[in-house]
């Protein structure tokens, strides 16, 4: 542990000393985590108690398992791997029960201790989070996990492609169809001015765009692209409106962990933690 005054260690270092035993190091790794994943679990579940479950689960694993791990590749992208199949086990556990959304104000009133913010910036952050959640939630799970992990946590492709055990061409496939999903969802919330008729050589402009953002298009191809937009009001609308998509995604809070699920969390990894001594 530093000392105050001195600088934070690395994770890096503190991996290294938890697979030696250093309990106090290990219990810094998940504290550092522990937003990360229980906000994955939201996004994901869409409930506060599910996001609870799979975020004790994925940090107890991690308990268990951290002298096991060789770093083939972030602890992160480790740990979404972790959460990604309790998420995968509570969906198939509760199957055919009809899909909610419950924003998390309204099953926890307590936050973590933070900076408050002004009652607008809560606002348009509660707003803005609720109304990506709800868009998430009407894909399908296996669009909704790529665009999460990609478009919100900000993994690259191939570490979605880590993540869900499929290849980065087939993770990249799927992100074009679920972006075009996401933005449907989300048009009300980001306009898009689409009155204007399509002309006869419109390309399919917004997985272009996709894949534009992923590389996936050479240059002289994104030109003329680009030239055909300018050009054209109707796939001109349709662009803007994916990338306000994007940007709302991107621009949507993470969920605090409320107080009382911090404590739980802590709890139990204290627990674990004391069985390996």
């Amino acid at each position: 542990m530093a000392n105050e005054g001195d600088a934070a260690p690395t994770e890096d270092a503190l991996l290294l000393a938890a697979r030696k035993g250093d309990r106090a190091a290990l219990g810094d790794l998940l504290e550092r985590h522990q937003r990360q994943v229980f906000a994955f679990g939201m996004k994901m579940c869409g409930d506060p108690d599910d996001a609870q479950e799979v975020a004790q689960d994925t940090l107890l694993s991690m308990v268990r398992s951290v002298r096991d791990f060789r770093g083939e590749a972030s602890i992160s992208t480790w740990l979404y791997t972790v959460a990604r199949s309790f998420c995968i086990k509570k969906r198939r556990r509760t199957k055919g029960a009809p899909a909610h959304h419950e924003p998390l104000d309204a099953a926890a009133n307590e936050r973590a201790a933070a900076p408050a913010p002004s009652p607008e910036q809560t606002l348009l952050g509660r707003e803005t989070r609720d109304a990506v959640a709800a868009a998430l939630e009407q894909l399908e799970p296996e669009a909704r996990e790529v665009v999460i992990l990609r478009d919100l946590e900000g993994l690259t492709a191939p570490e979605v492609a880590q993540v869900t055990g499929l290849s980065v061409t087939a993770v990249k496939s799927r992100l074009h169809r679920a972006r075009q999903s996401l933005r449907t969802q989300l048009l009300a919330v980001v306009g898009g001015d689409e009155g204007a008729p399509a002309q006869p050589n419109c390309p399919d402009v917004l997985t272009m765009l996709s894949k534009k953002l992923e590389d996936e298009i050479s240059p002289d191809l994104c030109a003329e692209m680009e030239r055909h937009v300018d050009g054209c009001p109707h796939c001109k609308g349709l662009c803007d409106s994916l990338k306000r998509t994007l940007a709302l995604c991107k621009s949507a809070p993470s969920p605090l962990v409320p107080r009382q699920v911090q404590e739980s969390l802590r709890k139990a990894v204290q627990a674990a933690l004391d069985e390996q001594r």
